[in-house]
């Protein structure tokens, strides 16, 4: 569950840019386009050009969805941390503004180090 109010840990994999939520896509302002995109169960994670976009799908039936839109310029400090032998998850953690620090790990195969030259595009 990604709830930026009851957790700073959320364990993720990447996803394709296809399976992303149509309503997140509404969101999107002109000129906006996808960076990277992430999953949990039933949620999803989503990195822009502009922002971050949290689905968060609440109760049984998924119906009720809690988007959460946080700006790169809310975000004060980030780090990356690789995948190792033993411990295959690479990490990324965010210290935002207002919310304090949030710690994403992405389990599976992805490019953090790639991510990171994109994420410091935006963020600085």
């Amino acid at each position: 569950m990604i709830d930026f109010n009851d957790s700073t840990i959320f364990k993720l994999k990447p996803m394709e840019e296809s399976a992303v939520r149509s309503e997140i896509k509404a969101f999107f302002v002109e000129g906006e386009n996808i960076v990277s995109a992430f999953k949990t169960v039933r949620d999803q994670l989503v990195f822009t050009n502009k922002r971050i976009i949290a689905a968060n799908v609440k109760g049984m039936t998924g119906k009720k969805v809690d988007y959460t839109s946080i700006p790169y310029s809310k975000v004060q400090t980030y780090s990356i941390e690789t995948a190792g032998t033993i411990d295959l998850d690479c990490e990324i953690e965010l210290y935002i503004s207002a919310v304090g620090k949030v710690k994403f790990e992405i389990q599976g195969k992805f490019d953090i180090v790639k991510f990171n030259k994109i994420l410091s595009n935006y963020v600085l």
